[in-house]
């Protein structure tokens, strides 16, 4: 009988542990829906409504952020407060928080605390948002270096050369004329290969062909959302990613210390060999660790977003062939009849392939949310909020460029519609500029089209990226036509999973030749 009693016990034990979390989980619950309610702080931005406390309105801000911000800006205002994985998270949307937050100054809003967490351990120590702020920009003020007019001048052939040389050779489309390809993986290649060999020189490009290659997706693992929470948790990609990392840098240190050691006989100007020789504002030697962490991060920036950007515009010109047609006989009636070879002033001069790009970046852009850490209180300009130290400030420059107000039919891809609005010029509208340290940059952030955001984090490789996409794009023009095999087939959703925006993969598309 006592041992029956025992068993009973420890039966009773076991079956109350599930039901004493759940209890735990459900007060919770209660009270959270409770505070609520009943207790909002009325200096705050309205809080999104939510059941779970740490969870709260992350799933639905992970699954469509634009959604996301458009429905609570229905219900709470252009200003609001979610819980972000535990973390209150302000979006300010519209001009007013554009401006508020992209401009914001560097002692009260503070990048490096949010993303210095995710991208240190793909980059490395020293560099990037694991620097001081002025480092940070006295590092963008040597890199700028790698993209003036001259240097893009230079870059311009190597693109037109990896395109070509990618669809002769690559197993996709060697020795066929027709066929099926998954675009986003086609790009993903294609522009690793042009922004290797244009920015980081031929040793590097050699190497994609083999050892970077695997050791570049390892490190892209790494940019996985709960690396903003727990980039230290050891997960496999965690762990892959770590390795990828030191041997990158390794691989790098041995290109720089042998070009050192032998010289720039060919008279070279990749950005490699223009960081050699870098000082800093300080008068120091950018050592050879920073270079090496340096290209990583450049490599991964000039390839993810133009990624992401190129297969955008394939799949709609796959949905729209007489715009592609269109994109190929404004090539024959600019620049002549046979094509001549692109150039950095030919490109300039084909104005539906940039309202292509720039219709893409509209509507797709890479980056949809834009966050800062508070680091005093921040009173919210026009309302009485004043946002603490606690929280993460948002912005969306995104919503307003699909916003009905801006653009008739937002979410219908018209690169026509750019013929007559002027309103992606309006970003240097003669407004105020200033220099943060990396050049001067425009402080306006009234324009609906901020693609490439504003402030002191404005991307320094603006330019770069539209002279990337733009001889990408007139190069597979000239080669490829495109189309949609079954025209019912709908352009992909977009995958918000990773820090970039892309679409959903597969994406397939159907090619042929061009004669």
């Amino acid at each position: 009988m006592e041992s029956l009693y025992s068993s009973y016990k420890e039966l009773s034990l076991f079956a109350s542990i599930p039901l004493t979390f759940s209890l735990i989980i459900l007060s919770a619950i209660v009270q959270n829906v409770i505070r609520q309610i009943y207790f909002a702080e009325p200096h705050r931005p309205p809080v999104v409504f939510h059941l779970v406390p740490l969870i709260g309105s992350t799933i639905q801000y992970g699954m469509d952020p634009y959604k996301f911000y458009i429905d609570c800006r229905a219900k709470y205002g252009d200003c609001f407060t979610f819980i972000l994985l535990g973390t209150p998270t302000t979006v300010f949307l519209g001009p007013a928080g554009n401006n508020f937050i992209l401009n914001g100054k560097h002692a009260d809003l503070n990048a490096e605390d949010i993303y210095g967490k995710l991208t240190t351990p793909v980059f490395g120590k020293g560099v990037v948002y694991d620097c001081p702020n002025d480092k940070l920009m006295d590092q963008k003020r040597l890199c700028k270096e790698g993209f003036t007019t001259e240097a893009l001048r230079a870059y311009i052939p190597k693109f037109v050369s990896e395109v070509e040389n990618y669809i002769k050779s690559s197993p996709r489309f060697k020795g066929k004329t027709s066929g099926e390809c998954n675009i986003t993986e086609v790009m993903g290649e294609i522009t690793i290969y042009t922004a290797s060999s244009s920015l980081q020189g031929k040793e590097v490009r050699s190497k994609f062909d083999d050892t970077f290659a695997a050791l570049y997706r390892h490190l892209d693992d790494g940019f996985q959302p709960i690396n903003f929470i727990a980039p230290w948790l050891p997960l496999p990609q965690n762990r892959r990613r770590d390795h990828a990392q030191r041997v990158m840098e390794k691989l790098y240190a041995g290109i720089i210390s042998r070009r050192r050691e032998e010289g720039n006989v060919n008279g070279e100007t990749d950005m490699i060999w223009k960081l050699m020789d870098a000082e800093y504002k300080d008068g120091s030697v950018m050592p050879d660790v920073h270079i090496a962490r340096l290209m990583i991060a450049l490599l991964m920036g000039g390839q993810h977003n133009t990624a992401a950007s190129g297969a955008w515009i394939l799949l709609n010109l796959a949905h729209r062939p007489e715009l592609l047609e269109e994109l190929y006989q404004e090539q024959l009636s600019v620049l002549g009849n046979p094509l001549p070879e692109l150039t950095w002033e030919s490109l300039q001069r084909l104005t539906l392939s940039g309202q292509v790009i720039k219709e893409t970046l509209r509507i797709h852009s890479p980056i949809h949310s834009i966050m800062r850490q508070v680091k005093s209180p921040m009173p919210v300009p026009g309302t009485s909020f004043v946002v603490p130290p606690s929280h993460v400030l948002l912005a969306s420059p995104g919503v307003q460029s699909r916003s009905e107000e801006f653009f008739p039919r937002p979410l219908e891809w018209d690169p026509h519609r750019w013929d007559k609005i002027d309103a992606g010029e309006k970003v240097e509208d003669g407004s105020a500029k200033v220099d943060y340290g990396f050049g001067m940059v425009s402080k306006a952030v009234s324009s609906p089209y901020l693609p490439f955001g504003a402030g002191r984090h404005r991307c320094v490789g603006e330019a770069y990226a539209y002279a990337q996409l733009g001889a990408i794009i007139a190069t597979l023009v000239r080669l490829l036509k495109l189309e949609q095999r079954d025209p019912k087939t709908p352009v992909p959703e977009t995958d918000y999973s990773s820090m970039f925006s892309r679409p959903m993969n597969p994406a397939v598309v159907w090619w042929r030749l061009r004669q």
